[in-house]
This record gives C-alpha cells, sequence and structure tokens, in this order.
C-alpha cells in the first residue's frame, strides 16, 4: 500500500483513494463531502463512463427514439432540436437507461444480444474510466492546484478486474496510484439494499459469464415473454452474492471500512481518522 501505517496517511501531503463496494453504502456521499472541503478533486469513474466513452452512444439512442416521432424527426433533420445526455455525478440516469435491461420490447426490454453488446461496451468504457484516474490526479493537482484526490468507483469495478490476480492490469496501476479502500456492508445493508432495488429496479452491468448462467436459469423457470424488471430483480441479490469475494480479494490490496462507520463521517477530519484506522488494522 501507498500509506504503511496510519501515521504515514496522516502526515501525507498527497492523500489519494480509490473507493469500492456495493452502490448506496456511501462512496459518492464521502466524495461529495470531501469536495465540498475545497481540498478534495472528485474524480466519478461513472460520470466519466457516461460522458467520455458512452456518451455519443448515449445521444445516438436518444435520437433514434426521436426520429421515430415525426415531429421531432423533422426538427431533428433540420437541426431544430438539440438532443444531449444531462448526466451528473449525482444523476447517472442516461447512462443507466442506456445500458437497459433484457426482456420482452413491449415491456421496455432489449433483445438480449443487443443487451449483451451494451454490457461489453460498459466494460471496456470502465476500464477505460479507471486507468484514467492516473491522468486525473495530475490533472487536479497541476491544473486546479488539488493535494488530495477522491476515486469514487463503480459498484461493478469487481467485474471488471481479477483481484486475485497480481498482475491485473487494472488493479496494479490503481493500487500503485491510490489506496483501495472497501466500504463493506453488514447482512442487514444488503437486506435493505434489495428492497430498495425491488422498489426501483435500474439497469446495471454484470460480469458477462455470471450474466449468461442468469439468463439461462431464468428463461428455464419462467416463460416469455420476460417481463425485464422481473429479470434484474431476480438477478440483483445473487449479484450481489456474486460480487461480495471480489471486493474482499480487492480489499486484500488495500484497507477494509465498515459501512456503519461511514454513517458517522462528518467531515475530512473524520474522514482521515477513519483510514488511519483502517490502515493500521491490516497491520
Amino acid at each position: 500500500m501507498i500509506y504503511k501505517t496510519g501515521k504515514d496517511w496522516l502526515s501525507s501531503a498527497n492523500k489519494r483513494v480509490a473507493l469500492f463496494g456495493m452502490s448506496g453504502l456511501g462512496k459518492t456521499f464521502l466524495s461529495s463531502m470531501l469536495r465540498d472541503t475545497g481540498d478534495w478533486f472528485h474524480y466519478s469513474v461513472d460520470y466519466r463512463i457516461g460522458t467520455r466513452y458512452m456518451g455519443e452512444k448515449i445521444t445516438d439512442e436518444f435520437k433514434r427514439h426521436a426520429m421515430q416521432v415525426p415531429l421531432l424527426r423533422e426538427l431533428l433533420m433540420s437541426d431544430g432540436v438539440y438532443i444531449a445526455s444531462n448526466i451528473t455525478f449525482d444523476n447517472l440516469a442516461p447512462l443507466s437507461t442506456y445500458l437497459g435491461k433484457p426482456g420482452d420490447p413491449a415491456q421496455g426490454g432489449l433483445d438480449f444480444d443487443e443487451y449483451m453488446k451494451r454490457q461489453e461496451q460498459h466494460r471496456r468504457a470502465e476500464i477505460a474510466a479507471m486507468l484514467d484516474s492516473g491522468h486525473f490526479i495530475q490533472r487536479a493537482q497541476e491544473i486546479y492546484g488539488y493535494d488530495h484526490f477522491i476515486c469514487d468507483t463503480s459498484g461493478s469495478v469487481c467485474e471488471v478486474v481479477d483481484p486475485d490476480d497480481p498482475g491485473d492490469p487494472v488493479l496494479s496501476v490503481i493500487e500503485n496510484q491510490m489506496l483501495l479502500v472497501w466500504i463493506q456492508g453488514s447482512e442487514a445493508h444488503t437486506s435493505e439494499l434489495i428492497r430498495r432495488f425491488d422498489r426501483a429496479p435500474k439497469p446495471m452491468y454484470y460480469q458477462p459469464e455470471f450474466l449468461v448462467a442468469a439468463w439461462k436459469e431464468y428463461c428455464s423457470t419462467y416463460q416469455p415473454p420476460i417481463n425485464p424488471d422481473d429479470f434484474i430483480r431476480w438477478t440483483y441479490a445473487r449479484a450481489l452474492a456474486h460480487r461480495q469475494p471480489r471486493y474482499a480479494a480487492m480489499a486484500r490490496r488495500g484497507v477494509t471500512v465498515f459501512a456503519d462507520e461511514v454513517k458517522e463521517i462528518r467531515n475530512a477530519g473524520d474522514f482521515d481518522a477513519l483510514i488511519a484506522r483502517a490502515i493500521d488494522r491490516t497491520e
């Protein structure tokens, strides 16, 4: 790790961390809080994916739908309207909407082959966005004068790396630039995330092997037409269980903090103390 002890972390003039873990446990909360201090640069991997790497694909999808409406088609063809994604750190809906859900088109679903194509686009984009973090560390310091850097990773980061491979091309770069910090949730947190997802199921990225197996199992159990929301609800809890050991393997290359600890963080000083304790727990 780039910080050997809690004292090294506290005394460092350049604090750099990459937060990872299940979506909904505090990554963006901590990142936004630190950004608001004016001392930390907040790098959102999902935002980078949705703007730099998939922004054109997202906008083109909007245009395809608009072209099916005669009035909008006429305005688009004459440059009378401008269509763009308004993705932000706090609203990633354009990205998740583009990823979509597999299932019956009449219920808003995508053909499975098209769905898998978009999943692969996301995988490549996420890897590229993770590797871009080093460039942004340099930019943040040289252009804006930020000495501290927080990388707010996607919940699916564990799916695009091999955490057990010491030479993984993404993790081997990241762990030399930043301290990997896993926000670990309890079983109660997992249950709450599942309940929240059931109320509002959202598209997400899955490891291809896991996704294909889940789709085959679901389709062998439920007859078509496949309801897209029902499929991703069914898949979500399985995906969390699939990710847990992968997160744990990543954490062996960094440190672990707990979601209940994160809830108590109120300022940058609290955050620094939390990370120092986590580093010293690994000794």
